[in-house]
């Protein structure tokens, strides 16, 4: 099959589209989409200059989805002096899966000669995950932890490093299965911080000094297209699953999405374009009757309770945050 663009030999198919397109049009038509979702999602501020550039932290995992992201924002941005770039690295303490990640990271960051930081769960929550997941004295799935302070530390590292915005890989895949869950649960209040924490991050917020805005320039792109683009450009990614995974009902919805979308092709596109929509109105009605937001009597973190989830999570599991 030849390409419908150039008319060279096609190596990928988007039934949603109908295009087929050789490697050299396929890897500008995702780039395209990233540069396309930038501008449209205003992560460019008027007001960045040369001297007081925007700074953003993108959380660089190893895997497909991040490096992907750090290698097509250093594309678009490397020479623009407006804006920083600084990669992010969470090492949760997982034998033989992480370690081979962070070499991927350690790798692309220094290919592209970008600042590259690296924190881990052992240093900063005294655990280590393995040890959470032999001893899981909440009963939860490994993600349930591993998501809390994953996040925690994103958030707090993001912010001491001085970041605009902070941007991570997550692809189409990703939020379909997403928006879907949130829906399908029936949490109003999950929609309206999705759309908050991502998707509307760059609206005039009152709460934009409390959390670094946060922003997803893959989310218009499949997530087998994310891993062809890696294969294509031959980027240093670690593709492999962690072996704590176990999100059985996000893999539910995973098998359900790409049914749906192998028999209607445009599926999670459809999905995020009404989604969003309605993140929109309940993001609004939310904000209007929300909690206040105070701080953890421990750590100082924005929280609507006296200690903080993850404060709360690092004392079940018997660790100890940093000085």
């Amino acid at each position: 099959m030849d390409c419908d663009k150039c008319g060279d030999e096609a190596v990928m198919h988007a039934a949603y589209s109908g295009l087929h397109m050789c490697g050299s049009c396929f890897t500008r038509s995702v780039e395209k989409r990233v540069r396309r979702r930038i501008r449209e999602d205003g992560l460019v501020p008027e007001d960045a200059t040369p001297d007081d550039p925007d700074t953003w932290v993108i959380g660089l995992s190893g895997g497909k989805d991040s490096v992907v992201l750090t290698q097509i924002l250093y594309d678009v941005f490397e020479q623009d002096p407006r804006i920083e770039l600084v990669a992010l690295t969470i090492h949760e303490g997982i034998e033989g899966y992480r370690d081979a990640s962070v070499e991927a990271c350690v790798e692309l960051a220094e290919t592209l000669g970008i600042r590259h930081e690296l924190v881990t769960y052992e240093e900063e929550f005294g655990v280590r995950m393995d040890e959470v997941v032999e001893d899981d004295p909440e009963e939860m799935a490994p993600c349930a932890y591993c998501g809390v302070f994953r996040r925690d530390l994103l958030e707090r590292y993001a912010a001491e490093l001085g970041a605009d915005k902070m941007l991570t890989g997550h692809n189409l895949d990703d939020e379909a299965q997403t928006a879907l869950m949130n829906f399908l649960e029936g949490d109003v209040n999950q929609v309206a911080k999705h759309f908050d924490a991502s998707l509307g991050a760059f609206e005039d917020r009152s709460d934009q000094e409390t959390f670094v805005p946060r922003a997803k320039p893959l989310r218009d792109v499949p997530e087998k297209e994310v891993a062809l683009y890696a294969h294509l450009e031959d980027l240093p990614a670690h593709i492999t699953e962690c072996p704590h995974a176990s999100e059985a009902y996000r893999g539910e919805i995973q098998e359900l999405l790409l049914k749906l979308e192998e028999n209607h092709p445009g599926t999670r596109h459809s999905i995020m374009a009404g989604y969003e929509e309605l993140a929109r109105v309940a993001s609004e009605q939310f904000r209007e009757g929300g909690p206040d937001l105070g701080e953890c009597d421990r750590c100082g973190a924005p929280t609507n309770r006296e200690v903080c989830r993850k404060c709360y999570l690092v004392d079940a599991v018997g660790g100890e945050l940093a000085d």
